[in-house]
């Protein structure tokens, strides 16, 4: 990686985050207080934003672990790992934000609800593809298991989209993809889909850059391995 590509990276990683910034300070101080739960419902600009993100990593993982199978190209199972620990980290923080939300509105940290077990079970198939990542052998056979398990991944997505519905749950139904128009104010949803822009963008950036971590990585450790006599 050249300088002037680790330059540009610095300047867009910059930007990425600035727009972060500018979508938490828009959340905090620019937007109203919800009219029954007050000002603890300004964590669903964090809550929400960091749930696509981990759906977007699924579905990166979808596209890859499918690429992996069809065309086996070599760099698919490290964007693979990228995108599924990324997802992990923001669907661990989409648990967390949504327990500190449901305290005050619901009156438990946690709840064996739909929505919040079936994005357990996200973190957990998360976790358990790294760990099977990291314990197999490299190579086709490893490529192919995790690929199928990035799948199964995957699948999970829209069962937990759909699960307030499917169910009776304590989780609110959907209030911005839905039948009609949304229920949230209009400069309430204005900010909250900038932050959820912004946030896969964020995700977006972390997958990318993890990807390059894990060439560079994996190219030092087959030149150590050639230079060990």
């Amino acid at each position: 990686m050249t300088q002037e590509s680790d330059k540009k990276h610095l300047i867009a990683g910059i930007g990425v985050f600035a727009l972060l910034a500018v979508s938490w300070v828009w959340a905090l101080k620019f937007t109203p207080p919800e009219e029954h739960m007050g000002e603890v419902y300004r964590i669903i600009y964090l809550h929400v934003p960091s749930a696509f993100a981990a759906f977007f990593s699924s579905f990166v993982l979808l596209v890859v672990s499918i690429w992996a199978l069809v065309k086996k190209q070599s760099g698919a199972p490290l964007v693979a790992k990228a995108s599924a620990e990324v997802g992990l980290i923001f669907t661990i923080l989409t648990l967390a934000t949504g327990s500190i939300w449901g305290r005050p509105t619901w009156g438990v940290w946690w709840d064996w609800d739909a929505r919040l077990t079936t994005t357990l079970i996200l973190a957990l198939l998360y976790c358990g593809y790294l760990i099977l990542y990291s314990s197999l052998h490299p190579g086709p056979q490893r490529n192919k298991i995790c690929a199928a398990l990035g799948i199964l991944i995957a699948a999970d997505v829209p069962i937990i989209y759909k699960s307030v519905t499917w169910w009776r749950t304590l989780h609110q139904p959907p209030t911005i993809m839905r039948r009609g128009d949304s229920t949230m104010a209009p400069e309430m949803l204005s900010a909250l889909l900038f932050a959820l822009a912004v946030m896969i963008l964020v995700g977006g950036f972390l997958v990318y850059q993890r990807y390059k971590n894990l060439m560079i990585s994996e190219e030092l450790e087959r030149l150590s391995y050639e230079q060990t006599p």
